[in-house]
C-alpha cells in the first residue's frame, strides 16, 4: 500500500523517466529508447527541490498525480521448502 509523502504536482513529459534523487529532490533524465542517441552519458535535470528524508527499506517514486509516494520493499520473497534428505 502506498503512502504519500509530499504533494509536488509535477507535470510529466512523454519520454522522459521521472524519479525522486539521493537529496529527496523530483529529478527527470531522457529514456534511452527515445529513438535519437544511444551515446553519452543521460543528463539529469531536477524538476522540482523538494528535499524529503528517505527511511530505508521504502521505495520512492513520483504517482500518477505527479506527487511523490512511498511504498514498503518487499524483502525475501517466499520461503523455499526444506528439501528432504535421501535414505542409503
Amino acid at each position: 500500500m502506498a503512502e504519500k509523502v509530499a504533494k509536488v504536482g509535477v507535470e510529466k513529459e512523454e519520454g522522459f523517466l521521472y524519479f525522486v534523487d539521493k537529496k529527496g529532490n523530483v529529478a527527470c533524465a531522457k529514456m534511452s529508447r527515445g529513438g535519437g542517441k544511444k551515446k553519452g552519458k543521460a543528463k539529469i535535470k531536477v524538476v522540482a527541490k523538494v528535499g524529503i528524508k528517505k527511511k530505508k527499506g521504502f521505495l520512492y517514486f513520483i504517482d500518477k498525480k505527479g506527487d511523490i509516494s512511498c511504498a514498503k520493499m518487499a524483502r525475501g520473497g517466499r520461503k523455499k521448502k526444506a528439501k528432504k534428505k535421501k535414505k542409503r
